[in-house]
């Protein structure tokens, strides 16, 4: 019997591993370094794995360039979410050879790269110079859109449907699910004329 709890523990811990796992072209070790201090120089040549959410996309003659808002990364590398938006890191450009399209790298989608420092770009951001890290980018990973999924009224936990209660069992709480009824007031006739 405890060969079959090994087994069942053994796949249990692969399966949660793999939903954690970092893309592959993203593998690798990275300096830990934020985009704030690279701003401040001295760290031209590190190798970082930064993400965040695309500003704009530059295609050049060469290269296309993606301006950045950067953010923290999750355990997959990927840019997290957050709904206060508090957590941006500043601004960085990666530049990567070839062409990409602006439509498709369009503004706000995800974005993670790895590549080398090198330098900074100083950019008008209304009328602030900036300086934008530089970073030559070996891998640019366009994450997939997220999908926001809606529970409609009545469920406050996505793992118990209609139906199924904390205390009213397998037939559901008689009122909870109940049809909502909305009552508008007629408007008032307009008055006789007398």
């Amino acid at each position: 019997m405890s060969m079959y709890k090994t087994l069942a523990l053994a796949a249990v811990t692969a399966s949660l591993a793999a939903c954690a796992t970092v893309p592959q072209p993203l593998q690798g070790t990275y300096t830990d370094l934020s985009t704030a201090s690279a701003q401040q120089g001295g760290a031209g040549g590190a190798k970082v794995r930064w993400g965040g959410e695309i500003i704009k996309t530059e295609p050049g003659p060469q290269e296309t360039c993606f301006y950045m808002l950067s953010r923290p990364l999750d355990d997959q590398a990927r840019p997290k979410m957050d709904s206060n938006n508090n957590d941006n890191q500043g601004r960085f450009v990666a530049c990567r050879a070839g062409f990409y399209d602006p439509e498709v790298f369009a503004r706000g989608r995800e974005v993670t790269v790895t590549g080398t420092l090198h330098g900074a770009v100083s950019q008008k951001v209304g009328e602030y110079d900036y300086a934008y890290p530089r970073v030559e980018a070996d891998v640019v990973y366009l994450w997939p859109k997220r999908v926001a999924v809606r529970y409609p009224p009545g469920y406050y936990d996505p793992f118990w449907g209609p139906g199924w209660g904390p205390y009213w069992g397998p037939w559901g709480d008689p009122f909870w699910y109940q049809p909502r009824v909305i009552v508008v007031p007629r408007p008032l006739p307009p008055p006789r004329p007398r």
